[in-house]
């Protein structure tokens, strides 16, 4: 009898138990949510559901006024008792006005793009699935609202409202990817971003200095890699993509897969992709001043200029890839989310192509022109936290990172037998922790973060007859670091349902270190110092007037202080001129106003139109430079007029960006955009030049059909016209790059493509993507690029899903 009442008290207690576990569930899809948080008025009790949608609230007392808070689902409160009365489930409703738009870039944890007073931009991964994009490059510019520049095919260079380069700031996973040699031209780091690793993109349009630090003067581009999936139960799942791929224009042919094992609490993720490409062969109709007449080879140490059997093959321009990823994660209980990500990306030797076609009288300049391998090694562990236990945040996410880049250059003239080389390698350590902090109308971010950057280079020059090498000056002083040590805060305040107010400061310090080799380069001074510290802040209004009118307003200051390349830096940068280092450096400020306005006639027709006006002071740029009183020097056996990068200039730069969308159906749907950039340069004498990244007109408009198992888009890319007059001097100095308009002067034609992509999904784990880019072959080469863009290109790609 007693081991009987025992059991039926054990049982009753189990019951009692279970009875405390409820779930959460989607209102409309009846589908379990994850990652609600849980709490009752004061905090002092909290918890957030499993994936599942189940979390246990024995803790709290039948009297306790529950909150139940998800970023994509309106806010409930209900009282304990009432739920366990309603059979244990709580039911949440979607917020449709953030819908698929949950930004996570802006604070680095998430927000509704309602409530954010920037411009963003957002790619999913399955639109790059349906884009098939050869690299982040090309990912970035089939937004439409990315320019891209490129000097080679391994390249693209970001421009966006008229900055690019180191003016611009590239994150992955949230962490810094700018490196303290990034330079003031053309940078191609970004195609060491596999495509097929991310998960989401997106990029913001305007200054981020406040959360991103240094360089974040013109936008942010944030690539967020694939998460590894748990299995949502007991054992093991497997899952996995296998993709093959190959176009016609470079011959590209690749090969991606990745796989998935999930456990209950841990998760790994394997991503792998090889791409190789051949020489890229432009369209047949356009200026034949881009055509490649000849080129060099080089036999038995014998260089000769030969012509080219076909001048629409871009000869040299192929290279290959590959790109590895490992990533794991542990997620002990709710609260905890554990996640290692590793990199690894390197390249083959690829051509400059720009610098292989510089002429030299009726033949070329150089006979060798290349980048050695571009490695990037990356490690990194975020340790993700949910407390909400009323204490000074309610999530927080720490950051350690590693980072290695290394890269070269090599390059030789024609008929000369000296090969010169640099090489670099930058160690990258980042450790940062931001917080968030919910209250009933705000929230509150805030965080500090540690940067350092030390940088290797060597230079050496080597006779290709002997193979005999000697030390040379160096691209960068060697040992060099650059530090940067930061703290800031931002909130965002609910003021009424359709208004809210955003605003945030942060502090940076910046440290810059650098020994000069003297026996290499004679210089005026044996070192360069920098300290100095920046502050910067954003305020911005979002205000939704109607339901069919929207307002946005923001305000913004950004900063880029002097990195390695600015400060230390000894390179040819045109023909005939040197840069060479300088000390006496400070950071450049931006201060941006933006205002936009949208309008959503019941989500049949939807315009977005946004303006904004920066002013650019203490401007970095590349101006003469008089050397310890000496004008011109001798560099690589060449006389040289003297350069070097100073505080010379202020910038304006003003914009509009306009987009449309028109729902003609659920299954057709018509999606423009147009973006319109100008500005100046003023330098301290008062002369006024174009922006040298300011991009001509661009834009991009599709017509996109859906229905079943077929996904259709027919789209145009059109791109206005440069005059010699709009170009910047640096441009029309590099005349070779250019078509020649009537009086022979350099200018950028305007151009256009039409082209057609199409999926058909055969079963939910078989696509067939084919897409025919430029069907009309025109031969254009897009605005400052070196190589004339792929001329008609038939892409098909398979994907199969298990």
């Amino acid at each position: 009898m007693r081991y009987l009442l025992l059991s039926s008290i054990f049982i009753l207690f189990s019951l009692s138990i279970q009875a405390q576990k409820i779930q959460v569930l989607d209102q409309k899809g009846q589908f379990p949510i994850d990652g609600v948080a849980v709490f009752n008025d004061d905090k002092s009790k909290s918890g957030i559901t499993d994936f599942d949608g189940y979390i246990d609230i024995s803790d709290f007392s039948n009297s306790d006024m529950l909150t139940f808070q998800h970023i994509s689902h309106t806010k409930k409160t209900v009282q304990k008792s009432a739920i366990l009365a309603a059979n244990n489930i709580v039911y949440l409703s979607t917020d449709t006005s953030s819908l698929d738009e949950v930004v996570l870039s802006v604070s680095k944890f998430g927000q509704n793009e309602k409530d954010i007073t920037q411009s963003i931009v957002s790619i999913n991964s399955e639109d790059i699935t349906f884009k098939n994009p050869q690299t982040s490059a090309d990912l970035l510019q089939s937004t439409g609202q990315v320019f891209i520049q490129k000097s080679q095919l391994g390249g693209g260079s970001p421009l966006i409202r008229g900055f690019s380069t180191n003016r611009l700031l590239i994150a992955v996973d949230g962490v810094r990817f700018n490196t303290a040699i990034f330079r003031a031209g053309n940078v191609q780091n970004v195609i060491s971003i596999d495509p097929f690793a991310i998960d989401r993109t997106e990029v913001i349009l305007g200054p981020g200095s406040v959360v991103y630090g240094s360089d974040a003067v013109g936008g942010v581009m944030n690539f967020y890699t694939k998460k590894p999936s748990f299995s949502f139960e007991d054992g093991m799942s497997f899952t996995g993509n296998a993709t093959a791929r190959y176009a016609t224009a470079n011959q590209e042919k690749t090969g991606h897969f990745d796989f998935n094992i999930g456990l209950k609490e841990w998760a790994f993720l394997t991503s792998a992709t090889y791409s190789d490409f051949d020489d890229l062969r432009m369209g047949k109709y356009g200026p034949d001043d881009y055509l490649r007449n000849q080129y060099v080879v080089t036999e038995n140490g014998v260089d000769t200029v030969v012509p080219n059997d076909d001048p629409l093959v871009q000869n040299a321009t192929g290279y290959n890839q590959i790109n590895l990823m490992q990533k794991v994660r542990y997620m002990p209980s709710e609260k905890w989310d554990f996640n290692l990500g590793l990199f690894y990306t390197t390249t083959s030797d690829y051509p400059r192509y720009d610098r292989l076609i510089r002429p030299d009288g009726e033949g070329l300049r150089s006979a060798e022109w290349y980048y050695g391998p571009q490695e990037w090694l990356s490690g990194n562990i975020q340790a993700r936290n949910k407390a909400y236990n009323n204490g000074l945040f309610d999530e927080s996410v720490a950051t350690l990172s590693y980072q290695r880049f290394k890269e070269s250059r090599n390059d030789r003239d024609f008929q000369d037998p000296t090969l010169f080389t640099t090489e670099e390698l930058v160690n990258a350590y980042t450790a940062a922790i931001d917080f968030e902090k919910d209250f009933n109308k705000a929230k509150i971010n805030y965080g500090v973060e540690y940067v350092y950057n030390k940088v290797g280079s060597e230079g050496k020059k080597t006779d290709i007859t002997t193979n005999i090498s000697s030390p040379d000056a160096s691209r960068y002083p060697d040992g060099s670091t650059w530090q940067s040590a930061a703290a800031y805060t931002s909130a965002q305040i609910t003021l009424a349902e359709n208004l809210s107010f955003s605003t945030g400061v942060r502090y940076n310090h910046i440290l810059v270190d650098a020994e000069f080799d003297l026996d290499l380069f004679d210089l005026p001074f044996s070192e360069a110092n920098i300290n100095t510290g920046a502050l910067t802040g954003s305020a911005g209004l979002a205000w939704q007037a109607s339901p069919i009118l929207g307002w946005k307003a923001n305000f913004s200051t950004a900063f880029r202080a002097p990195n390695i390349d600015d400060v230390g830096k000894i390179f040819d940068s045109e023909p005939g001129s040197v840069v060479v280092p300088n000390p006496d450096l400070k950071p450049e400020y931006a201060k941006t106003g933006e205002i936009g306005v949208n309008l959503n006639f019941s989500d049949a027709v939807k315009i977005d139109v946004t303006s904004y006006y920066t002013v650019l002071d203490d401007a970095l740029v590349r101006r003469d430079y008089a050397l310890d009183g000496v004008t011109e020097i001798e560099y690589q056996g060449e006389l040289s007029n003297v350069q070097a990068i100073q505080n010379a200039a202020k910038a304006e730069v003003y914009g509009i960006e306009i987009g449309a969308e028109i729902n003609f159906s659920e299954a057709l749907q018509l999606t423009s955009h147009y973006n319109i950039t100008d500005g100046y340069e003023e330098d301290d004498a008062g002369d006024r030049n174009p922006l040298r990244h300011a991009a001509p007109h661009f834009g991009t408009t599709h017509l996109i059909f859906k229905q079943d198992k077929w996904k259709l888009d027919a789209y145009g890319i059109y791109n206005s016209k440069f005059d010699f007059e709009d170009l910047a001097p640096s441009q029309q100095s590099t005349d070779y790059i250019y078509a020649q308009d009537i009086d022979g002067n350099p200018y950028s034609p305007s151009w256009y493509t039409l082209n057609i992509s199409g999926e058909y999904a055969f079963t939910d784990a078989l696509k067939l993507n084919v897409s025919l880019e430029n069907i009309t072959d025109q031969r254009y080469r897009p605005y400052s690029s070196g190589i004339a863009a792929a001329g008609r290109n038939l892409i098909m790609a398979v994907n199969y899903s298990f």
